[in-house]
C-alpha cells in the first residue's frame, strides 16, 4: 500500500483558494477500475481508494504515514505565477493587441 501526500490545486470552478491549504493523504490504486457491462458504471474492488484524509500540515501527514507503517510519496505543490494586472491596462494606448468589441 503506497500513499500519496499532496496539497490539491484549486478547481476551475473556484476563484479563491478555499480547501486548497490542507494536505491530503490518499492511497494509490492497487487494481484498475472496471466498467460494468450492463449499467456502464465505473467500479473498483479496491477499498483503499475510498480513504481520503486531510491534515493541516505536510509534517502531520508524514508523521501519520510513518507511525502506521505506510510507504508514502510526497508530491510538492506547484505555485501558480500570477501577474498583477490593473483594469485600466485594458484601455492603454500602447496595447499589444487592438481593443475591439
Amino acid at each position: 500500500m503506497t500513499a500519496r501526500i499532496y496539497r490539491p490545486a484549486k478547481t476551475a470552478m473556484q476563484s479563491g483558494k478555499a480547501k486548497c491549504q490542507d494536505w491530503v493523504l490518499e492511497f494509490e490504486p492497487e487494481k484498475p477500475r472496471s466498467i460494468d457491462p450492463i449499467m456502464g458504471y465505473t467500479s473498483s474492488g479496491d477499498m483503499n481508494s475510498q480513504i481520503r484524509m486531510s491534515f493541516d500540515t505536510r509534517e502531520q501527514a508524514v508523521a501519520y504515514a510513518s507511525r502506521n507503517g505506510l510507504t508514502y510519496r510526497v508530491i510538492e505543490p506547484k505555485e501558480s505565477k500570477r501577474r498583477r494586472v490593473a483594469y485600466s491596462d485594458n484601455f492603454r494606448f500602447d496595447r499589444r493587441q487592438p481593443w475591439t468589441h
